[in-house]
């Protein structure tokens, strides 16, 4: 999908350079999934301890070597 952008000169130039992606397309790709990564975790977090009725998940053991 083709979209314009009006960008921040300062803020598209400090995410090349901590990133070393030079391709915007690129760059605004990796914002969006860091973004949608983000929230995703926040999203998470906020459903903690949201059901008092849930049993614990069983974890797996450590087999002896």
């Amino acid at each position: 999908m083709r979209t314009t952008l009006m960008l921040d000169d300062e803020l598209l130039a400090q995410a090349q350079h901590l990133t070393g992606t030079t391709e915007k397309t690129k760059l605004i790709g990796e914002a969006l999934r860091a973004l949608i990564e983000r929230e995703s975790a926040l999203r998470l977090a906020r459903l903690s301890g949201s059901d008092p009725g849930l049993a614990v998940a069983p974890r797996r053991r450590m087999q002896s070597a």
